[in-house]
């Protein structure tokens, strides 16, 4: 991966879990972060709501640091761990899936 590679996450959130995921966002970035897997440029989060789709709907954007820092996120305990809170924080709706994390390239060059 080159610079200006981003993951969009999207995450379901679960109604009665809103305020700890936003807790849980805090540590993934915080861990992401510690670990050296994402770049320096500040992690943006949203929160709203899905066209016909109730419940809660979290953003989070962040840029990686290149390919390994994706494969180390992938095996590292630490980072699994967030990911099982997140997982137990989210809920499948509207058809679509508990999270989804597209990953897409900046059109502007660095």
């Amino acid at each position: 991966m080159a610079d200006g590679v981003f993951t969009i996450a999207h995450y379901r959130v679960r109604p009665d879990a809103e305020e700890r995921f936003t807790d849980i966002l805090r540590q993934h970035e915080a861990t992401l972060r510690a670990l050296e897997l994402i770049t320096d440029r500040p992690t943006q989060t949203y929160v709203g709501t899905e066209r016909g789709i109730e419940g809660p709907l979290f953003v989070e954007i962040f840029e990686w640091v290149d390919e390994i820092g994706v494969q180390v996120a992938h095996t590292h305990p630490q980072v699994s761990a967030v990911w099982e809170r997140i997982g137990a924080a989210c809920e499948q709706r509207g058809g679509r899936p508990m999270f989804e994390f597209p990953t897409m390239r900046s059109l502007e060059s660095p």
